[in-house]
């Protein structure tokens, strides 16, 4: 049930809203200013785009089979970290869609989808909080 709502929420965000890619890097931005100068050779746009496209397919592989998402969301942290995007400020990037997600959504947002959004960003997180480790017991 929660993958499906959080499905219908990307995809109708998606009909309603278009490319996120500058809202959701907005919302970045705007928490995380120095997050910004990383990207001052991305005058296109296109990375942040790949970026945005990339977390959109791993949250659909998380909510969907896990073949490769939760390593790759492990890997992704400390690949990162390099780049001097600290773990925290990775982590958070989840959030930020969900919000854009729901900004664009407006009354259309729903409590089921918090819900859904909510567990799903406590799953996530302990794959970035934790990118040495396996997953957790029980976890798909």
């Amino acid at each position: 049930m929660d993958s499906e709502l959080i499905v219908e929420s990307l995809e109708e965000a998606g009909e309603l809203g278009g490319d996120l890619t500058s809202r959701v890097y907005r919302r970045l931005f705007d928490r995380h200013p120095e997050m910004e100068a990383l990207f001052v050779r991305d005058v296109s746009g296109a990375v942040k785009g790949e970026m945005l496209m990339k977390v959109i397919e791993a949250i659909l592989d998380f909510i969907g089979g896990r073949a490769y998402s939760a390593h790759l969301i492990q890997c992704e942290v400390v690949t990162h970290e390099g780049y001097g995007v600290p773990p925290d400020v990775f982590g958070v990037f989840f959030g930020i869609v969900r919000d854009t997600v729901r900004e664009v959504l407006g009354p259309a947002w729903t409590g089921p989808m918090e819900g859904a959004w909510r567990r799903l960003l406590a799953d996530l997180d302990h794959y970035v909080t934790h990118p040495e480790q396996v997953a957790p017991a029980g976890a798909a």
